[in-house]
C-alpha cells in the first residue's frame, strides 16, 4: 500500500457511483449530483469535546474562511474489488463502517468557546447511491476525482468525507476521501480492511464480524481531561523546553536547506512520490539496520540526517516526528486522528559511521518516547503562544514520518485489494516527507512549496537519499560524502542571516 499523488494513479475508467450520507431524522438527501448533501441532525445537542488536534484544525479552517484565505486538505484511499460488483452489499458495508466509527458521524461546532463533536445516532444514518457520470479515459476520471475531493471535503461542513466507486464489468475501484479532522494516515488501512471484509462477508450471506473499535471521541475526552489544565510550568513540558533551549528558543525545528520561501507567505504545492528501495533491497536494508541494533525506520532517519548534513545542514539533526498513539489503550482498529507530533534530536556529525549515527538515533528516539504524553498542540499553545495564534507553522519545518504498512490490519490481503493512499494540501510554506514500507519496498512521498529553489533542493535531496539507503543495503554503511556545487551555510548560522546561501546542488563523488 503506497502513498502517492492521486494524479499518478493508473485507474481504469468506468461508471462512477457515489454514496451520499444522510440522517433519517433530517431533510431529504441530495440527488442532483452536486455533492451538497444536507447535514444530519445531531443526536446529542450537548456534544462531546474535540481533541486538541481537531480543535486547532477546525480553528484554522474557521479563521481562513473568515479571511477569505481557505486552507484545505484531504486524505484519500482507493482499493479494488474483483468481479462484478454487488452494489447492495457494498452499500451495506460502507454504512456499517460509518456507523461503527463515531467520529465519522460527527458534526463540529463551537459551544461556549470549545469545539464540540455532535454525533448522529448510528441507527439514524442512511446511504443513498447516486449515479454521477461515465468516464471513457483514465485522465478524465483522475481529473474528476481530484476536483471532487477538493470541492466536497470541507472542515466546516458535514459530512466530512465522500464515498464512491468506479464500476466496470469485471472490477470496481472504491474510493473514500476524508478531512484530516476525522482520520489519520493509519486510518486508511483500517478503512480498506473493514469495508472489504464487510463486503466479502455480506456477499457470502454472512454478517459482518469485526473486532472492537473504541470511539475516538472517548480518546479525545480522556486527552482533554488529562491535559487541558496543565500550565507552561508543568514538569511534563521539560523535554520540550530542553529541546527548545538547544535550538535557540525556537519551538519549531527549521528545515535546514534552502526552499526559496518568503516569510509569512503560503505557496502552491508540489506533490511527488518515488521508490527508494525495491522489496529485495528493503529486506537487505532491514538486515543492515538490525546488525547495528536498529530498526528500519531508524536507518531511514539516519540516512535523512546525513543527507541533510551533507547538503549544508547541521551535524545535529533536529526535527519533528509524528508518533501513533493507537497502542496505548487498544485503539488499533479505530478511525481517528491518533497522532502526537514530537521533537527528536541526535548527532549525525561528520566522521560518524553508520553504527554510531544509528546509536544516536536509537538514543534520541528512546528519549522522545519517554516524554510522549503531552499532546503536541497543547505544548505548542503553552510554549509558543504567539506562533500558535497563526494559521500555519511559521516557516519550513523539518518533518519525518515513517509507516510500515505490512503491520497494519489487512496487510496480508493487500496484493488482492491493491490499496493506495493519497494526501493533498492546497498550499504550504515548507516541505513534508512521508516514508512507507510495504511488500514492494520503501517509498517516499513529499509535499513541498512550488518554487524553483525547492524543486532543485528536493530533487537533489531525493537523489542523495536514494543513493544513501541503497549503499546501506549493499554495504551496511553510508556512501562516500557527496560533493556540493553550491556553498554550505556555515554550521550555526541563523536561517535569518542577511546573507543568503545558494540552494544545494548535489552530485555523486
Amino acid at each position: 500500500m503506497r502513498q502517492f499523488p492521486l494524479e499518478m494513479h493508473q485507474m481504469a475508467p468506468g461508471r462512477v457511483v457515489e454514496w451520499r450520507l444522510r440522517s433519517t431524522a433530517g431533510p431529504a438527501p441530495d440527488t442532483d449530483g452536486t455533492g451538497d448533501a444536507p447535514r444530519g441532525v445531531p443526536a446529542d445537542a450537548a456534544g462531546r469535546r474535540a481533541s486538541f488536534n481537531q480543535d486547532k484544525h477546525f480553528t484554522v479552517a474557521e479563521e481562513s474562511r473568515g479571511a477569505d484565505d481557505p486552507v484545505a486538505s484531504w486524505i484519500a484511499v482507493t482499493f479494488e474489488v474483483k468481479g462484478a460488483l454487488d452494489e447492495r452489499a457494498l452499500t451495506r458495508s460502507l454504512l456499517a463502517f460509518v456507523r461503527r466509527h463515531e467520529v465519522l458521524r460527527c458534526e463540529f461546532r463551537r459551544l461556549a468557546g470549545e469545539l464540540a463533536c455532535e454525533p448522529i445516532a448510528a441507527a439514524e444514518l442512511a446511504l443513498d447511491a447516486v449515479p454521477v457520470a461515465d468516464f471513457d479515459s483514465s485522465e478524465a476520471l483522475r481529473g474528476f476525482l481530484v476536483d471532487r475531493f477538493k470541492r466536497s471535503i470541507d472542515t466546516l461542513s458535514w459530512p466530512l468525507f465522500t464515498m464512491g466507486a468506479v464500476l466496470r464489468e469485471d472490477s470496481t475501484t472504491v474510493y473514500l476521501a476524508f478531512d484530516h479532522i476525522v482520520c489519520d494516515g493509519l486510518s486508511m488501512p483500517i478503512v480498506v480492511h473493514e469495508v472489504q471484509n464487510g463486503y466479502e462477508a455480506l456477499c457470502r450471506g454472512e454478517e459482518i464480524d469485526l473486532p472492537p473499535a473504541p470511539s475516538y471521541l472517548d480518546f479525545a475526552e480522556e486527552q482533554r481531561h488529562r491535559y487541558l489544565s496543565i500550565a507552561a510550568d508543568d514538569e511534563r513540558l521539560g523535554y520540550w523546553k530542553s529541546f527548545m533551549a538547544r535550538g535557540g528558543g525556537a519551538f519549531f525545528p527549521r528545515f535546514p536547506l534552502e526552499l526559496g520561501v518568503e516569510p509569512d507567505r503560503m505557496y502552491p504545492i508540489v506533490n511527488e512520490a518515488s521508490p527508494l528501495l525495491d522489496a529485495a533491497e528493503a529486506e537487505v536494508f532491514e538486515k543492515a539496520c538490525r546488525a547495528v541494533d536498529g530498526k528500519p525506520f531508524m536507518g531511514v532517519l539516519a540516512a535523512v540526517a546525513v543527507c541533510l548534513r551533507e547538503a549544508g545542514g547541521p551535524g545535529v539533526y533536529r526535527g519533528f516526528m509524528p508518533v501513533s498513539e493507537r497502542g496505548r489503550a487498544g485503539w488499533a482498529n479505530s478511525v481517528g486522528w491518533f497522532v502526537n507530533t514530537m521533537p527528536i534530536e541526535f548527532d549525525a556529525s561528520p566522521g560518524r559511521d553508520f553504527a554510531q549515527v544509528m546509536a544516536a538515533v536509537r538514543a534520541g528516539f528512546g528519549e522522545m518516547m519517554e516524554h510522549i504524553d503531552v499532546p503536541f498542540v497543547r505544548a505548542w499553545q503553552l510554549l509558543a503562544p504567539a506562533e500558535f495564534a497563526a494559521r500555519s507553522w511559521p516557516y519550513p519545518v523539518n518533518f519525518f514520518s515513517y509507516i510500515d504498512i505490512r503491520k497494519c490490519p489487512g496487510a496480508e490481503r493487500h496484493e488482492d485489494w491493491r490499496p493506495t493512499s493519497h494526501v493533498w494540501s492546497a498550499r504550504a510554506n515548507g516541505a513534508c516527507s512521508w516514508f512507507q514500507r510495504d511488500a514492494d519496498g520503501l517509498h517516499m512521498n513529499s509535499i513541498y512549496v512550488d518554487t524553483a529553489a525547492a524543486r532543485r533542493t528536493m530533487d537533489d535531496f531525493q537523489e542523495a537519499l536514494r543513493a544513501t539507503v541503497r549503499e546501506i543495503a549493499r554495504h551496511g554503511s553510508f556512501r562516500r560524502p557527496v560533493a556540493l556545487t553550491a556553498p554550505r551555510r556555515p554550521l550555526g548560522a541563523s536561517p535569518n542571516d542577511a546573507a543568503p546561501y545558494a540552494p544545494s546542488a548535489l552530485r555523486r563523488s
